[in-house]
């Protein structure tokens, strides 16, 4: 039993888990300068957006991302995200919409919501 102690270890305050076996996100470094001359390197998944300012650890300014550093670009112009419009035109045509609106509307003129809720 004394071989399995965790003696002058906090439980719950490291992982006893190791890396092996674990596939890493490919990474990137993105370089930042902010007005007083702080340059601040951040690695960054390949993935990420990447924001154009971030906040200089040194002085708490604003720094700006300089060049392009390691992203690479993509051929395709990038999409919008969708909207809750979007999704919503995906189920419902604009003629079910304005029916459901309709509906809703006279409920709130008749004051039917107020009632049910109460």
């Amino acid at each position: 039993m004394a071989d399995r102690a965790l003696r002058g270890m906090t439980i719950g305050a490291k992982s006893m888990e190791t890396e092996d076996g674990v596939e890493f996100a490919e990474r990137m470094t993105i370089t930042y300068e902010c007005p007083l001359a702080h340059v601040t390197s951040v690695p960054m998944a390949k993935e990420a957006d990447v924001p154009p300012t971030w906040e200089c650890p040194e002085c708490g300014g604003m720094a700006v991302r300089v060049g392009e550093d390691e992203e690479p670009e993509s051929d395709e112009p990038k999409k919008a995200p969708r909207t809750h419009w979007d999704m919503l035109l995906e189920r419902r045509s604009i003629e079910e919409l304005q029916v459901l609106l309709d509906e809703r509307l006279e409920l709130l003129r008749s004051g039917e919501v107020y009632r049910q809720q109460h």
